[in-house]
Formats: C-alpha cells, structure tokens, sequence
C-alpha cells in the first residue's frame, strides 16, 4: 500500500467518521438559552476536582475559579438552563494530567462525561470505581486513558449508559466484564483494545437489544466459535468493527440474518485463509464501508459484491496477491474508495478500469491498485470517473505512455505512478493536481510544467534530459521536488522566492554551474541532496541562514575552498555529507555548535518541532528518498528510522589540521567519517563521550599518537577504520572493539607502531612507550653507524700499511 498522505487521511477519515457516526451525534444538547446560574455546592466540586490537576499546559481550566461564580460558563462545562445542575463534563483530548477527584459525585444530575485523550487516572493510578456510581450518567468517555487495575465489573451498575467509549484506554489484563450485558439502554459500546482485555463467552451481548455500535478490536475472540450467531441475535446492529481479534474465519453459514440494519463492517487484520465467495456478509446489501484487509481471503470475489450497492468504502489491501476481480463494479455508483493494494495476483489495467461505475453521478474519489502485478497499456480515458482525485498504480507494469488527454482530468489532486514501465514525455499536467510521483519508470524528454498548484513533484529514476525550465520558479506552492537519478542538464534557474519548498533533491544528474543561487532564497528548506553532479565554487557564506535544514548532501561535486564557519549555525542540521569534493582547510571548531547533532538536542518522533517538519514525508511515503553512508554502505531511511540520520561525511577532500576536540560533544552523532584528507595531530581524548555513534571512520590520514583508552566506551560502535595512519602505543582493550575487529580485521592497518592484541606485535618495554622506543631506535642507528664507520676506517689503515711496505721492499 503506498503511503500517500491523502490515502493515509481518507482511511482514517473514512474509518473514524463512520465508526463514531453514532457516538459523533452525542446526547442532544439540554440547554437553549442560559438563565439559571449553577449550584454552589457542584461549584465546589469542580473546583475540588481543579485542585486535583497537576498539569494543565492548555490552561483549559484557567476560567474555573471563584471568582467567576456561575460555573455554567466554565471551559468544557454545561449545565441546564432551567436548574443550573451541571449535566456535562467534556474535557476530551486536553493536555490534562493528574487524579479524577471523586468530588465529581457531587454533580448527580450528570449526564455526559467525556475525559477520554487525557492523562488522567483514579487514585494510585487504578480505575476510578466511584464513577460507576452515577446514576443519570448516560455517556461516559475514557479513552485512551492509561489505569493500573483491571476494568471493574461495577460498569455494569450504570443502568442509565448509553454511550461506553473505552476505546484504546489501558489496564492490567483483564477479562471483559460481562456484567456490561445489564446496561439495557446501550446503543454505543467501544472496547477496541490492544491484547489487554479478553474473554471466552460474549453470550451478554445478546441483552443488548438497542446496541447499534460494537467496538472490540484487538480483543482475542479465537476460542468462541458462535461469535457470529451471537453477533446476529442483535439486530439492531449499525456498526461492527472486530479487527485482529484473531478470528479463525468467516465462512459461517447463517439459516437467516438477522443484521439488515449494518452498515459498518470491520474484519481486517484476522488471518481467515478461505475463499473470499465463502464469507457470510456478502448478501448484506445494507454496507457501506467493508474492511478485510490483511485477511488473506483468496479466490475470485462473489458476484454477490456486484449488488452492493450502499457499498461506498471496500479495503482489501495486503492480501498477499492471491484474488481475482472479474466482478462488474458498473452499478456501485455510491462507491468513493476502492483499496486494492497487494491482493490482486494479475489483471489488465484497462479492462479493471472498464468494470468501475458508469453512473452518472459516479462518486468514486480514490482508486489505490498498487502491487498488483497489473499489466496492459496505461489508460488514455477515464472520463466515467469524474469524481476521481487519488489514482495510485504504483509497483504494477503498466507500460505505454502518459495521456496528452491528462490535462483535461481536472478532478486529480493526487497521481502515483512510479515502479511501473512508462515510457515517452510526461504531458502537461492538470492544473489542479497537487502530487505527482512518476519515478522508477523509463520517461524521457525535456520537462514541460503544468499544474501551478502541484506541491509533491517526484519524477526521479527516469530518463528525463535538458535543463530545468524557468516555468519551475512559478510553483509556489512547491513543497518537494525530487528530480534524482536522471540526465537534467545545466544551470538553476534564478527564481526570486519559493517560500514553500522544503525538500530539493537534485542528485545523480548532470547540473553544472556555481553553488547556485536560487538556494539562498529558499527559507523553508529542509532537505537539500546537489550530490553526484558538476557544481563547482566555494560553498557561501550564506548557507548558514538556512536555519530550518536539516539534511545537507553536496558529495560527489566539484566544490573547493574551505568550510565556512557559517555552516555551525545550523542548529537543527542533523546530516552534513561534504564528501569526495576538493575542499579544503581546517574543520572549524565551532562544529559542536550543530546542536541537533548531540543526544540532548536530537529531534524525535514525539517532538513538537519534529513533527512539523517530518510529517510530509511520512504522510506521502517519501521518506525512501533519503539516504546516508554509514558503516562503509549506503543505507535508505524509512518513517521508523529517521531519527538516526545524524551524521557528519567530509571523507575524500583536501582537509589540514587537526581533528578539533570539540567534536567529541556531538555525542548524537551515530556516524563520523573524516577519511582521506590530510588530517594531522592526535585522535581527541574525550571521543568516548560520542556515546551513540555506531561508525567512526579515521582512515588514510596522518592521525599520530596513542588510540584513545575512552574509544573503548562506544558500546554502540560497530563500525572503526583507523588504517593507514602514523598511530603507535598500545591498541585500548575491550569487548566492544574485539568485535568490532572480527568484522574488520583491516582496521589498524597501516600503523607499524601500534601493538598489542589483537595484532600480533607485542608490546615491548620499548613498544610501550612510543617515545623512548624512538630513544632505544636512535641509540641502535648510532651504535651500528659507529660499528661500521671503525670497520671502514680499520680496513682502510691496514690496507694502506700493506701498500706502502709492497711500495718500499726492496726487490
């Protein structure tokens, strides 16, 4: 299923909005007009539960003090208009934390209590149990709340409930209780959990006469075999959502159904393994949204699915490839969303798009086929869907070329085409497309642009020549533009502002000219990757006041001069890759100031600013577009690995001096690699304070001195080339480095003064220390020269006495 961010946002919108449908309509409001004022003593008890509160970064409960006295006016308070009794509490989804004050019992006309999405808990964290005492309590919300007990059975005592939302709320393992068969007037019951509740009898659903949402996914229903016939004794069923509850199968059969009021039906995630034309539900002719993906149901679908004509959501998405669909979709004219990714074993393209609604008044909105093993000629018209917006064929092989006719298409926001086999000149594009991914094809010309609206732009892996055009500094609404691993030729264009651009990848391609100048504009950049093309020149001074960029990639150039000091001031940069260029100079010291480059500092998943910039790339699936060489190859990153992209490549350059040792305080940093350069000096000292680096490359340098003793404390490192160096001493001992060394037994090569294991030079009481061993070396040289020079000089006497007595004997 390729990730793109409005398919990602329809799913859950279309999973979210339909599975609350019921609970999203609430109690109906009690007050139209305000006159009474509330009641001093449920004042009181808000304020009782105020004081409980230890965290409110919000400042929700700001307005809850005494001095504003009518507590009808209080944020997320309600009360009646007629009494003034409060009748609704909803502080859902606020940044709320600490005990719930069981003061709260005081409010006993309560009706609606919503304090689901915060942090709050019971006493010590436990389930508050007093809540099970209200006695006009008809909705209670708990959601995502995280408690260190089990669920009560005293849930079962709120006989005036109608709504129980526990949905992704946290306990000790505990069993449903099924005591919550004696709530009568339940009409909403959501227990979607994750493996901390179970049970092994549901018969108490069956009491339930007015239940219209179930909600139990993630809750092992393996062992209850009639969970279907259970399910069917309630026929006043809506919604019935039972995803990865390890149900065995689907293919019960049913005498009679009784479920002619469903409308919403969730089985994915449980592994079925039968016939998809087997399943009980396809007569249902009442669903509208149908979700079974990952449930490897195989074979042809049913005719029956034909017939559905409510049916406006079907995901059957990562179904291993192993269905068919020769089913003629023509008469589903309320179907807006058709999920298909990874089920299908083979198809015609052309023919899949043929069987799609031909009604008029066609409302199909996103079409998703990817990994489908799709073949035939992509299709030149689509004019019966003139609802459609996301079309995603991604990793098919579909070949021909791009419709001319496309431009015409103006219901498409979203296009995913890549990992197919399309060939010929990417045509005009709608004017209201807004993502574009052709990659991975075999698309050739020069680059025409249309779509001034267009925000994702990846056309890389392709075949594409000639230089950008001017027309490119139009896009204003521009946020990615992915051009790698082509032959695009030439300079930037100069554009005066492109201020939504935040990722510029150009890599592998044929660009020429100066850094360019067009970069000093973009003040939103985030990503920047000009490796493996002709840019030559000094990196500005200016490339420090790109203060939002994180990932710097300007390998595989031309670029000389030294490093500008500038470059520290990008705090929030976690990749700096200079490498194979012909720069020169010193490392600045003043590199310890990449502050997003230490461990205190390195952005993450849950951070604010983290999201904010991340969050695209996740949404659209574009995180396979970076890359760093770590640990002697080039890895790509994805969603769950992001975070570890900190590092810092000036290897193949001409750098002098020393290794600055504020290095060391970069101790996020998981790569360094300085090979290759003319580095002098010592190994800093301190580089065990570099705690999570993972890959320390120092090699064919002029490094000299002892290794280190702290290199020892990398317990992360896996990953040490100091070869071909003037290094000597002692080699520091440590596991970590044994094993290191298993791995790359070539990592001390080059260094005829170091000994120790795991070399076999043995260190000596002259080897030990380097100094006086050249002390011991000189002294030797001396005392050999001295031995020759008297051997010479000896000769040479006793060879003259012979010649002059031969030259004086008398005959």
């Amino acid at each position: 299923m390729h990730p793109s961010a409005a398919k990602f946002l329809l799913l859950i919108v279309a999973a979210a909005s339909s599975f609350l449908s019921v609970a999203s309509h609430g109690l109906p409001p009690r007050q139209l007009k305000r006159n009474a004022s509330c009641l001093p003593h449920e004042r009181d008890a808000l304020l009782a539960f105020k004081e409980n509160i230890t965290s409110d970064s919000e400042g929700i409960l700001s307005s809850w003090r005494r001095g504003r006295k009518d507590c009808c006016r209080w944020m997320g308070v309600t009360c009646s208009n007629q009494t003034g009794h409060v009748l609704q509490l909803d502080l859902s989804h606020r940044n709320l934390a600490g005990q719930i004050s069981p003061s709260l019992l005081s409010l006993e006309h309560l009706e609606h209590l919503d304090l689901g999405g915060t942090f709050l808990s019971g006493h010590d964290g436990r389930f508050p149990e007093f809540l099970c005492s209200f006695k006009n309590l008809r909705y209670l919300g708990l959601s995502g709340l995280s408690f260190a007990s089990r669920l009560p059975a005293q849930l079962g005592n709120l006989s005036t409930l109608e709504y129980l939302v526990l949905t992704e709320a946290y306990y000790l393992p505990s069993e449903v209780p099924p005591q919550l068969g004696n709530l009568s007037n339940l009409r909403h019951l959501g227990l979607a959990s994750h493996d901390y509740l179970y049970t092994t009898d549901i018969s108490w659903l069956v009491r339930l006469h007015q239940l219209e949402y179930l909600a139990m996914d993630g809750i092992n229903l393996s062992t209850i075999d009639n969970w279907l016939h259970v399910v069917n004794m309630i026929p006043s069923l809506k919604s019935l959502s039972l995803s990865d509850c390890s149900l065995p199968r689907a293919n019960q059969s049913l005498t009679h159904i009784n479920l002619t009021k469903l409308e919403i039906l969730e089985l994915s995630w449980n592994y079925f393994r039968h016939p998809i034309a087997s399943s009980w539900f396809w007569n249902i002719t009442s669903i509208q949204y149908l979700g079974l993906s990952s449930t490897y149901l195989y074979g042809p679908f049913p005719d029956a699915l034909g017939r559905m004509t409510s049916l406006s959501y079907l995901g059957f998405f990562e179904n291993g490839n192993s269905a068919t669909m020769a089913v003629d979709l023509k008469n589903l004219c309320e179907l807006s969303y058709l999920w298909l990714d990874g089920s299908l074993s083979s198809g015609n393209i052309t023919e899949f798009i043929e069987k799609l609604p031909q009604c008029s008044s066609s409302k199909l909105f996103c079409l998703s086929l990817n990994d489908n093993n799709m073949t035939g000629i992509m299709p030149q018209v689509m004019g019966h869907l003139p609802s459609l917006a996301v079309l995603s064929l991604c990793n098919n092989s579909i070949s021909g070329s791009i419709s001319p006719g496309l431009q015409n298409f103006t219901s498409l926001e979203e296009l995913f085409l890549s990992s197919n086999h399309l060939s010929g000149q990417i045509p005009l594009l709608p004017r209201g497309l807004e993502i574009l991914d052709v990659s991975m094809n075999f698309l050739s010309g020069h680059l025409h642009f249309g779509a001034p609206n267009i925000k994702v732009l990846i056309l890389s892996s392709n075949k594409i020549t000639g230089p950008i055009p001017e027309k490119f500094c139009e896009l204003q609404y521009l946020h990615v533009l992915d051009l790698s691993n082509n032959s695009f030729a030439g300079e930037l264009p100069v554009c005066s502002s492109m201020p939504s651009l935040r990722s510029l990848l150009l890599s592998n391609n044929e660009f020429s000219g100066k850094f360019p100048s067009l970069i000093q504009r973009l003040s939103n950049l985030t990503l920047l990757d000009l490796s493996w093309n002709k840019f030559y020149g000094t990196l500005p001074i200016w490339i420090g006041h790109l203060a939002k960029l994180r990932f710097l990639d300007l390998s595989h150039n031309m670029l000389y001069g030294s490093i500008p000091v500038s470059i520290t001031h990008l705090r929030q940069l976690q990749l700096l890759n200079l490498s194979f260029n012909n720069i020169s100079g010193s490392i600045p010291q003043s590199l310890s100031k990449l502050m997003a480059m230490t461990k205190t500092h390195t952005p993450g998943p849950t951070t604010t600013n983290g999201l904010y910039w991340y969050k695209g790339w996740v949404k659209n699936g574009f995180l396979d577009i970076l890359s760093a060489v770590t640990k002697h190859q080039q890895h790509k990153y994805a969603e769950k690995s992001i975070f570890y992209i900190v590092g810092i490549d000036l290897s193949v350059n001409h750098l002098t001096g020393g290794i600055p040792d504020e290095m060391a305080s970069l101790d996020g940093l998981r790569s360094l690699n300085l090979s290759r350069n003319w580095l002098r000096g010592n190994i800093p000292k301190n580089i065990g304070a570099m705690e999570l680096v993972e890959s320390v490359d120092f090699s064919w340098n002029s490094l000299s001195g002892e290794i280190p003793a702290s290199l020892s404390d990398l317990t992360f490192l896996s990953v040490l080339d100091l070869s071909y160096n003037n290094l000597s001493g002692r080699i520091p001992s440590g596991r970590q480095l044994e094993t290191v060394y298993d791995s790359n037994p070539t990592m001390y090569d080059g260094n005829n003064n170091l000994c120790g294991p795991p070399l076999q030079r043995n260190c000596s009481s002259g080897h030990s220390d380097p100094n006086h061993g050249n002390e011991k070396a000189s002294g030797e040289n001396s005392e050999s020269l001295f031995f020759y020079f008297g051997l010479v000089s000896g000769f040479a006497v006793g060879l003259w006495g012979v010649l002059c007595a031969l030259l004086f004997k008398k005959p």
